[in-house]
C-alpha cells in the first residue's frame, strides 16, 4: 500500500491561505535580501575587501578544518590550545603575568591556581600532548616578584634621577626659572 495520490487544488475560496504563508514569506524574505546587497553594492561596500580579486590560499593537502585555522590565525584567537600546550605557554608567561599583581598574597593566589590546573589537566584523559608543565612553589614565586619589584623600583628610580639631574626641575627642560601666570607683567 503506497501514499494516496495528492489532492487536486483548485484555486477556489475553499483553498487554505494559510499553507501558502511559509513559502510566500520566504520568498519575501529572499527578494529583500537581495535588494539589500544590491543597495550595498551600489554604495560601493564591497569594493577594495581584503583578498578581493585573490586565489584562495588553500594548503597543499586536503585539511577539512584549513577555515577554522586560518579564521584563529586572522582573528588571533586565543584559548583553543590543548591544555598541556595552553600550560606550556601559560608557564612561558607567568612571570609577567605575575609581575602586573599588586601584592605577594595575589602572587601566592595566582601559583595556585595555575598548580591546581597543572595538576587537573594531568588527572584528565582527553588526549593530545602529554602535560609536561612542572608545578611551582608559591614562596618562592613570591620572593622572586619581591625582588623583581625591588629592581623595578630600583631602576626607575635610577630613571626618575637621571631625568631630574638632565631637567630644572619643571620637567619642561628649559633653563631659565618658570614665571608663575601672576608675577608676569
Amino acid at each position: 500500500m503506497g501514499t494516496p495520490p495528492p489532492a487536486a487544488h483548485d484555486d477556489g475560496d475553499d483553498a487554505d491561505p494559510d499553507d501558502d504563508a511559509p513559502r510566500h514569506r520566504i520568498e519575501q524574505q529572499t527578494l529583500w535580501v537581495d535588494r539589500q546587497v544590491r543597495a550595498a553594492m551600489a554604495r560601493g561596500e564591497f569594493d577594495n575587501l581584503p583578498g578581493a580579486g585573490k586565489p584562495l590560499q588553500l594548503p597543499d593537502q586536503h585539511d577539512p578544518d584549513w577555515w577554522v585555522k586560518r579564521l584563529i590565525e586572522r582573528e588571533k584567537i586565543t584559548g583553543v590550545l590543548p591544555p598541556a600546550l595552553g600550560l606550556r605557554k601559560e608557564d612561558a608567561e607567568l612571570d609577567a603575568t605575575l609581575d602586573r599583581l599588586a601584592t605577594e598574597q595575589e602572587v601566592r593566589r595566582a601559583v595556585e591556581d595555575f598548580n591546581r590546573r597543572v595538576v587537573e589537566a594531568r588527572r584528565q584523559l582527553l588526549g593530545g600532548p602529554p602535560v609536561v608543565t612542572q608545578t611551582r612553589d608559591p614562596e618562592a614565586e613570591a620572593v622572586a616578584w619581591r625582588e623583581r619589584r625591588v629592581e623595578r623600583r630600583r631602576r626607575a628610580a635610577e630613571v626618575a634621577a637621571a631625568a631630574a639631574r638632565s631637567d630644572t626641575g619643571d620637567g619642561t627642560g628649559r633653563d631659565e626659572p618658570r614665571r608663575r601666570w601672576w608675577r608676569r607683567r
